[in-house]
């Protein structure tokens, strides 16, 4: 983490061209457009700890050629650093998964909003919003969850706090394995030492595995291009070897003293096994001795998630309008993120009747059966 004095020493050295400053109370809030200074980088993870907060994440997935950088400061001391972006009439914030709170809100939009500014709207993409008491116009509509365990101080006592049935699924699984495969091991491996053909190996058997049950998988040429050069950067390998051979694993990110899952994947050969459960159950107990505060198993509620105490915690989309006139011109950006949360409040609703038990889940696992069997011609 840079001291504030770094902070404020880097800040100072840059050309003030193109910087613009407005100071409110203790808080001075500065814009660098199309400038990121040289502090940002260790800034935003010691700042957020999350791994889509970061600029080595921009660096592989980010599409912007032009990024601004936001600046808020109590003193000398870093409060609030946000990447962003120029879209025509709209900014976009390019922090995801974060806190974003109303007095933040606020100073960036006297900035981004000043008179002479074409900016109507500002968006922000998968986070956190507080703003209630934001007295400019906004809307927000939720986007995403990301599962998270908070870990606790030791393995032990993560393993003490899952239930019953996990913790004697995950003996009985165990030592079945290590019965019938005495050479098993596990091992973790950090970006540093990371061996690339291991990170091949996973997403091969995520794809594999996917196939098996009559899948695409997402992971294809080029996303696994990019994630190997995020794991040589920030990444950590969870590897479960079978007389040397990976038969699961698990590709992981840290930032700060946090992780965050990317591929999980196993041998469907070994399904009666279940390793894939194993194989994460082992990560999150390494990351817990590496001394860890939260594992983030990411997008979507499957079993193993919660078997493992992943926690929903939401993250929405958040517009702001400059005025209630803008929000008229942006109707555009309106309609879209309107039909958006439709299409996201449909998917809460068909995964909330495809998890349940009742005549309505039953009834709905038949519509999709027959339409499976109408597509394959049956």
């Amino acid at each position: 983490m840079i001291t504030t004095e770094t902070a404020a020493g880097n800040i100072a050295a840059l050309d003030r061209s193109n910087a613009r400053t407005a100071a409110s109370g203790a808080l001075t809030a500065e814009c660098f457009e199309h400038a990121v200074p040289p502090f940002v980088e260790e800034a935003l993870e010691g700042l957020y700890g999350n791994l889509f907060s970061t600029l080595a994440h921009q660096r592989v997935y980010g599409k912007s050629r032009s990024l601004s950088t936001f600046v808020l400061r109590d003193g000398t001391q870093l409060r609030t650093v946000w990447l962003y972006e120029r879209r025509g009439r709209t900014v976009r914030v390019l922090n995801e998964g974060i806190e974003v709170h109303a007095h933040e809100v606020a100073r960036f939009a006297e900035l981004v909003f000043a008179p002479g500014s074409a900016a109507g709207a500002i968006t922000f993409h998968a986070i956190q919003p507080r703003v209630q008491g934001l007295a400019l116009p906004w809307r927000r509509y939720n986007c995403l969850e990301d599962m998270v365990l908070e870990l606790p101080p030791t393995s032990t006592e993560y393993l003490a706090q899952l239930g019953k049935s996990t913790r004697s699924y995950i003996h009985r699984y165990m030592n079945k394995l290590r019965r019938d495969f005495p050479s098993v091991r596990f091992e973790l491996v950090e970006a540093h030492e990371i061996d690339e053909g291991k990170i091949r190996r996973i997403i091969e058997l995520n794809r594999a595995r996917m196939s098996h049950k009559g899948k695409v998988s997402i992971n294809d040429d080029t996303l696994a291009e990019q994630i190997t050069h995020l794991a040589m950067d920030c990444g950590m390998i969870g590897a479960l070897t079978i007389e040397g051979q990976v038969v699961a694993g698990t590709i992981n990110y840290r930032v700060a003293d946090n992780y965050f899952l990317e591929v999980i994947a196993h041998d469907p050969r070994y399904n009666a096994y279940r390793l894939g459960t194993l194989c994460c159950y082992l990560t999150v107990c390494e990351c817990i001795a590496r001394g860890g505060r939260e594992y983030h198993f990411l997008w979507g509620q499957d079993e193993y998630k919660k078997r493992l105490l992943g926690k929903r915690r939401d993250l929405d989309d958040l517009t702001v309008y400059r005025s209630r006139l803008h929000m008229v011109s942006h109707a555009d950006l309106a309609l879209r993120q309107a039909a958006d949360g439709w299409k996201r409040r449909a998917q809460l609703r068909i995964r909330t009747l495809r998890q349940g038990d009742g005549p309505a889940a039953r009834t709905f696992d038949a519509l999709l059966r027959r339409i499976r069997e109408m597509k394959s011609g049956g």
